[in-house]
């Protein structure tokens, strides 16, 4: 009986495997396809990258996705954190459930009830879209994520440490970043990768709030998509892919480097 479980999992893991990578693979080679059809393979060439390099949309795109990553993810980082904080040790102040819930309330609502609310939100204030209206939509959905990452790891942490450095003279401040933080720091830089990876992906909060020269990259790659797949946005995928390849293995390494030192007692 086990062994008939074990082939088929063994089985439905390659079928698994097989259908989340073969589409990569098919887009990776036809990204060096020489013919301008995506379909029609001709020739092995490096003409859709060259074609990308030279693209300014694409490159003024990803930058501006940068940009709004990085600064949308350092405040939703911060605002996650003390929102964690407040929950963890604030348990019994009046509407603590009510307040748990709107701050995660995002991470839950379809992306498009978000992007509407946000861009209603605009238009009553009377705030031209553009990059800080894209960067306070990604703060908004991304910091909940933050805080639920960071909130299950001060759930762990044992508050009678920093009450120790509290008694020994620290005061409140200097026992959060010596004693709390680096304890949490592990979960602090989880929730802020995840609210980049959050910021680069959206697509339906940017276009909402999006106003014209404000131009992410999945937006761009959207909008070209639908007249038709590129050479070129395989090309951008492609790249895509090796990049986050190459984040993920360093990481991988770094975190068993890191494991497999030996603890300084």
């Amino acid at each position: 009986m086990s062994r008939n479980l074990t082939w088929f999992g063994i089985c439905a893991l390659i079928i698994g495997l097989v259908f989340l990578y073969i589409p990569i693979a098919v887009l990776v080679v036809y990204s060096f396809n020489d013919s301008e059809f995506v379909t029609l393979w001709t020739g092995f060439s490096f003409r859709a990258y060259i074609s990308l390099y030279k693209n300014q949309g694409y490159w003024a795109s990803t930058l501006t996705t940068i940009e709004v990553a990085l600064i949308s993810s350092v405040i939703a980082t911060m605002l996650g954190l003390m929102i964690a904080l407040s929950l963890s040790r604030l348990r019994h102040f009046p509407t603590r459930s009510l307040f748990s819930g709107l701050a995660i309330a995002p991470m839950v609502l379809p992306e498009v009830i978000t992007g509407l609310a946000l861009l209603l939100m605009f238009i009553a204030l009377g705030i031209d879209r553009g990059l800080l209206t894209i960067v306070i939509a990604h703060v908004t959905f991304s910091m909940c994520f933050v805080t639920v990452v960071i909130t299950a790891r001060l759930a762990e942490f044992d508050l009678s440490v920093e009450e120790a450095a509290r008694d020994l003279g620290a005061g409140p401040v200097a026992a959060f970043f010596l004693v709390t933080l680096p304890v949490i720091a592990p979960a602090v830089v989880t929730g802020f990768l995840l609210a980049f990876t959050i910021s680069l992906d959206s697509l339906v909060i940017s276009s909402f709030t999006s106003g014209p020269g404000t131009t992410t990259l999945p937006m761009r790659v959207y909008s070209e998509v639908r007249r038709g797949v590129s050479p070129e946005i395989n090309a951008l995928s492609t790249i895509i892919i090796l990049v986050v390849t190459v984040v993920a293995i360093a990481v991988a390494l770094y975190t068993r480097k890191a494991a497999m030192q030996p603890v300084d007692r």
